[in-house]
């Protein structure tokens, strides 16, 4: 283990497991990530070896086959296999939001019936808030479901699903104005549907279309979806929590542990990068020695490391917090801010140090620089972050005059 993103006060099972972790993604997934990346195949091997990790159930109680693990080890598990490759760790995000969500506010026959399945990796999740014109504008959902006898008929487009062809069951935010009358608060008329479907590509189910794999700059290999529902009819019992209008919430709770997620992928990749980077600087010799020796280096070595450091505190600080019950979306979205913020100057850094040969596809710190921007977007941007900080701040340091 390196010195730097260590953390402190873990157990014994939670130090095993993520050196389990560790020790299957520098085996397993650094040596083959790059050409997997360059081909976008899908790492069926590796997502294969965590399912006999025991990964997909990480966090899903023991009662329902999983570890019952806490938030801050599987972020320090995100961290490790996000070190090895970003795409891989975004295919356990989906899956774990779904999850967490239905453990928090599915009925008893929901968590009964997917649970189990889900924590053996038998049944992946993906979920599905975005449309392709509503962005970080939530409220602006236009998708729709209306109620027809014991079922309701979806209706509308949604986009930038990740595992959206390998997953087969999809938390799908929607619209859904059945008791919530005109002029309701958008959030409060919103219905989270739990929408089991095939994995594949095409018409996955009646009603339900996955077109086909959106090309991306980088996070390759995972497959990011649009989803077309038209006339897709859902059984009323597979309405998260049993009642209408709770979505919002629903899916907001689901997000702030993935943005715990998303800066735990930004300290893996800003971690790798400055693995690369300090390799790199101490192999590369200029005027007669190693760039490395080079107080123009030094410096930004330094600065990489305390980058790297600032992050992982910042995202091990939110987990617990988390983990404690206590509300964590300040600590969340500065997490999420920082760490994503962080990671796409290291790995700059590090590109910079590689000098021309970072241009090369031959050296992983190319996949990398591609990969890093995802994160500045990936479960709100910056701003949108800066945003909830801002507005909680003002809650915290409330002016009494």
């Amino acid at each position: 283990m390196s010195r730097l993103a260590q953390t402190h006060g873990l157990t014994d099972v939670q130090r095993e497991i993520v050196s389990t972790v560790r020790d299957f993604v520098d085996k397993e997934i650094i040596p083959v990530a790059t050409g997997l990346e360059h081909r976008d195949e899908y790492p069926q091997a590796i997502v294969d070896g965590l399912k006999e990790l025991g990964l997909f159930g990480l966090m899903i109680p023991e009662e329902y086959g999983g570890l019952g693990e806490s938030l801050l080890t599987y972020a320090l598990c995100v961290e490790e296999i996000a070190r090895g490759w970003m795409s891989v760790s975004g295919i356990i995000n989906t899956h774990f939001i779904v999850a967490y969500m239905l453990k928090q506010h599915g009925t008893q026959e929901q968590k009964d019936h997917f649970l189990p399945r889900m924590a053996a990796g038998d049944i992946r999740g993906a979920f599905s808030m975005s449309e392709p014109a509503l962005g970080s504008d939530v409220s602006a959902i236009s998708s729709k479901a209306v109620k027809d006898g014991d079922e309701y008929v979806l209706n509308g487009q949604k986009m930038w699903l990740t595992n959206g062809g390998t997953s087969s069951l999809v938390a799908v935010l929607v619209r859904s104005d059945e008791g919530h009358p005109e002029g309701t608060a958008p959030h409060k008329s919103m219905t989270t549907f739990l929408v089991e479907k095939e994995p594949g590509f095409g018409e996955v189910r009646p009603g339900l279309t996955i077109p086909g794999k959106i090309d991306k700059m980088g996070y390759k290999g995972v497959d990011t979806t649009e989803l077309i529902m038209d006339g897709l009819r859902i059984p009323a019992d597979r309405v998260l929590g049993g009642v209408t209008g709770r979505g919002f919430y629903q899916m907001m709770d689901g997000v702030e542990v993935g943005r715990v997620n998303v800066a735990a992928r930004g300290c893996g990749v800003a971690q790798r990068a400055f693995e690369l980077g300090v390799q790199y600087a101490q192999q590369r010799h200029t005027f007669g020695k190693p760039i490395a020796q080079h107080q123009a280096i030094q410096f930004k070595l330094a600065e990489m490391a305390t980058k790297v450091e600032a992050a992982h505190a910042m995202m091990v600080n939110a987990a617990r917090k988390k983990d404690s019950g206590e509300r964590n979306d300040l600590e969340a979205g500065m997490a999420k801010y920082l760490a994503s913020e962080y990671c796409k100057e290291v790995v700059e850094d590090a590109f910079r140090i590689h000098g021309g040969y970072g241009f090369s596809k031959e050296y992983e710190i190319e996949r990398l620089y591609r990969e890093a921007p995802m994160l500045l977007i990936g479960e709100g941007t910056a701003e949108i972050q800066k945003m909830i900080i801002g507005r909680r701040l003002l809650e915290e340091y409330r002016f009494q005059g």
